[in-house]
């Protein structure tokens, strides 16, 4: 390396961070990455206790968090803790959901509940801490948790991939429009993940093995697969990156 050159920080300390549905799973994981990295993070779902258990736990290591009770469907709410702090640098926008029916079977109820969830209240959510942001100058970061599913289709996923699909091009678009204000906007795209969500369907040994089937380095996904990610790209080491998609996916989308 010239002497002129300097290795990439993945530093967070002065961030401040949100994450949604930071009470389990990718986002409590992503929060506790990021404080570990020197962010101050805000963890935000429904259940208040949740957050505060893992809040508690990231302050006895030193860390500093703060947990908040959020419904983000309830775009009002959002909008009120968002404009009562000072604008964050770093958003995950990790809250989501998914039910599982064959395309002639989906409900208008379950259609509406995902696509509410993954799309609609994420849209919003971005959109308010991107205002924020620009309200106050800061450059920040916004990360879209995402899917494979938003690459490829797969069988009684249709709304999911349907809501993933479509947060990967309002990801796209978004990152045109908040570029002038040094906003980047990006994706992550697990496969499979050991998370409770996943474990809801990766418990059916039949399903289980078909997934493996199709993920070619032929393991299920750990939080701490996805992490280095969300830690990348909430650092200035992705300061060039906008737009664009992290696919963490084993190589389920390669052929």
């Amino acid at each position: 390396m010239e002497e002129n050159q300097v290795a990439p920080s993945f530093r967070l300390d002065g961030k401040r961070a949100l994450i949604t549905g930071a009470g389990r799973g990718l986002g409590l994981a992503a929060a506790h990455a990021l404080a570990h990295y020197g962010a101050e993070v805000v963890l935000a779902a429904r259940t208040l206790s949740e957050v505060e258990a893992a809040a508690a736990n990231i302050i006895r290591s030193g860390g500093r968090a703060e947990a908040i009770a959020l419904d983000i469907r309830d775009v009002e709410a959002v909008s009120e803790a968002v404009s009562h702090r000072s604008a964050f640098h770093v958003l995950v926008n990790n809250a989501g959901m998914n039910r599982t029916n064959p395309f002639l079977d989906v409900t208008q109820l379950d259609f509406d509940d995902i696509i509410g969830l993954n799309l609609r209240a994420s849209f919003f959510v971005a959109q308010i801490v991107a205002r924020r942001m620009v309200e106050q100058g800061v450059s920040g970061s916004i990360i879209n948790m995402s899917s494979q599913m938003g690459h490829v289709g797969a069988a009684t996923r249709s709304v999911y991939c349907a809501s993933k699909w479509a947060m990967e091009g309002m990801t796209k678009a978004a990152a045109i429009d908040l570029a002038p204000y040094k906003i980047r906007i990006n994706t992550v795209c697990p496969t499979f993940v050991e998370t409770p969500l996943a474990q809801n369907f990766l418990k059916n040994e039949t399903f289980k093995a078909e997934v493996l089937s199709k993920i070619k380095l032929g393991r299920i996904g750990h939080v701490d697969d996805i992490t280095g990610a969300v830690v990348f790209l909430a650092s200035d080491a992705s300061s060039l990156m906008t737009g664009s998609s992290m696919v963490i996916d084993g190589g389920w989308t390669a052929d």
